[in-house]
């Protein structure tokens, strides 16, 4: 029997669930809601993560070619950053109740973050790269472990080693995001199993907003007003897309939108919590409930898959195979 194995792009749902876990923890600090729901979506957040950490080295023992292959997929390959923003994540979800066990967790996760970031950066410098195979998951390795170091390690009360992180997250979003809209404006259509990936393309923006108020909390709300605009405006076009996305059947890869929209909800609520005034007093309550419908209806459906219901594989998303291998 072979090993079931497990895509690392199942991390993914460690984002979108500590992600949701921080936007209540803001809004606990904002609105008085109760200080146990985000305590609760955060343990389910780290238990998944242990669950999925535990498979996915499993897989390199059991199942060692499989995860060769996914590491040197052009797409899927990607998703391997993730393991370390995951754990860096839930590291933060540690920091109120232990902070040297969390700590810990930060500088382990932060480790394998950077040293993949360099090593697939690395590989995407050499060229060759088929443009078909370019998608917001670019972002993850660079752009989504710095913003994510930077935010957590404000939390460790490091803040002024995050706005290191927070200009590689940065800049590197700007490079990324210019190579993203020439591929999508004079490229052939992404392919079905790709288009959920486009729910990555809200975070960045959004994500970056919450790191600059983590680690430049002086910073002028206007700055932090501007990105969140931005990732508004993402939102309304990838609504538009939604039909074009949703000719891929349902998949753990829609946990792909998640992050950026827990994200787009915890920056407004920060704010609030910091004594911002005017319209982000009626965005930050609109955004809390579209990020915690949109991360319910996403488990419940990845519920249903993992169940059986649903299709008979597991894999997170039908990715394309590999036409141009990771050096």
């Amino acid at each position: 029997m072979k090993f079931p194995t497990v895509p690392a792009s199942y991390f993914g749902m460690v984002l979108g669930l500590t992600g949701l876990g921080n936007a209540w923890r803001g809004a606990h600090l904002a609105w008085g809601l109760p200080a146990a729901v985000g305590e609760l979506v955060m343990l389910v957040g780290g238990v998944v993560w242990a669950l999925v950490t535990v498979c996915y080295v499993a897989k390199w023992i059991v199942a060692r070619e499989d995860a060769l292959a996914e590491l040197v997929h052009p797409v899927q390959c990607c998703f391997v950053g993730l393991a370390g923003v995951a754990t860096m994540l839930v590291a933060g979800g540690l920091a109120p109740h232990t902070r040297d066990a969390g700590l810990a967790l930060y500088v382990i996760g932060g480790l394998f973050t950077f040293g993949f970031a360099v090593w697939r950066t690395g590989g995407l410098w050499l060229g060759g790269r088929d443009p078909d195979t370019t998608t917001p998951v670019l972002y993850l390795p660079t752009v989504a472990g710095s913003f994510v170091a930077a935010i957590v390690g404000s939390a460790f009360g490091i803040g002024d080693l995050g706005q290191y992180f927070l200009g590689m997250g940065l800049f590197g979003w700007l490079a990324i995001e210019s190579v993203l809209l020439h591929r999508l404006l004079t490229q052939p259509g992404m392919a079905s199993a790709l288009r959920p990936t486009l729910g990555v393309q809200l975070a960045p923006p959004v994500v970056g907003a919450v790191a600059l108020l983590a680690a430049v909390p002086q910073v002028p709300f206007a700055v932090a007003h501007a990105m969140i605009g931005y990732g508004i405006l993402q939102v309304l076009v990838l609504i538009r897309l939604l039909p074009w996305i949703f000719r891929q059947p349902f998949a753990p890869s829609y946990w792909a939108f998640t992050f950026g929209i827990t994200a787009l909800a915890t920056g407004p609520i920060r704010l609030v919590a910091m004594g911002d005034h005017g319209v982000v007093r009626v965005l930050a309550p609109i955004l809390f409930g579209l990020a915690n419908v949109v991360v319910v209806l996403i488990a419940v459906g990845t519920l249903y898959r993992l169940l059986g219901a649903g299709s008979h594989s597991p894999a997170a998303a039908a990715v394309p195979a590999p036409s141009t291998p990771v050096t």
